[in-house]
């Protein structure tokens, strides 16, 4: 056998014994994605849908829940309009909505002055200060999205904001065109309870803050203590 053919077979080999890795490999991955699935699939389609809807925060993408439920994106679509359509025809307080390229549950419109009082005149306990903390980052910073109140207060703000729109004092005001995410702002029940005309209204935050000279004995202080 001439060096040439010698060269010729080990390439040969080394061809077929990648392929059969990348054989081996996909059966692996494809393993894998049917372990993964198999608990998720053993759940109805509409009990696991409706639970997902139930916890999120946000409007969801019909693609995100599918892969949550293991489902092709059609199907899943497919079961959100009869969900729709099942809540609209049975007189039941929720609507399912698709909203910002997502879904997400909401309250049927009919039913919305009895929310409304139970959240203006029901809610009666004094506001924490993390919550009138996030309340002066939303009223100050809107339209914001949760994410930029949490960056500003340094803690998460999820339950916070819950709170907030549960008074009446937050609402969605839109979403960010670059982001997607929701953004929130204050509400005319907001500046009822402040007394306030307009947000113009509200007190410059450069007045409540220390002077330049404050902050730098401040981060002497803290510099000296280290």
């Amino acid at each position: 056998m001439s060096p040439d053919e010698v060269i010729v077979s080990e390439e040969v080999a080394e061809t077929t014994a990648s392929d059969e890795a990348a054989v081996g490999d996909s059966v692996t991955d494809d393993n894998v994605l049917e372990q993964a699935t198999s608990d998720v699939l053993d759940v109805p389609l509409r009990q696991a849908l409706e639970a997902l809807l139930l916890v999120v925060d946000e409007p969801v993408d019909t693609s995100i829940l599918a892969a949550a439920v293991g489902r092709p994106v059609t199907e899943v679509g497919d079961e959100l309009v009869r969900i729709v359509a099942d809540l609209e025809n049975s007189g039941t307080g929720w609507r399912l909505r698709s909203v910002g390229g997502g879904w997400r549950l909401y309250t049927a419109p009919t039913a919305a002055p009895v929310v409304e009082r139970f959240l203006r005149e029901g809610q009666q306990a004094r506001l924490t200060q993390a919550a009138l903390e996030t309340l002066a980052v939303v009223a100050y910073r809107q339209p914001v999205s949760r994410a930029r109140v949490s960056a500003v207060r340094g803690v998460n703000v999820d339950s916070v904001m819950r709170t907030l729109q549960t008074r009446g004092l937050v609402e969605e005001t839109g979403h960010d065109p670059h982001t997607g995410a929701t953004l929130y702002g204050t509400t005319s029940y907001f500046l009822e309870r402040l007394g306030l005309g307009s947000l113009e209204e509200l007190p410059p935050v450069a007045d409540y803050l220390p002077d330049v000279d404050a902050l730098d004995e401040l981060l002497e202080e803290m510099t000296a203590g280290e």
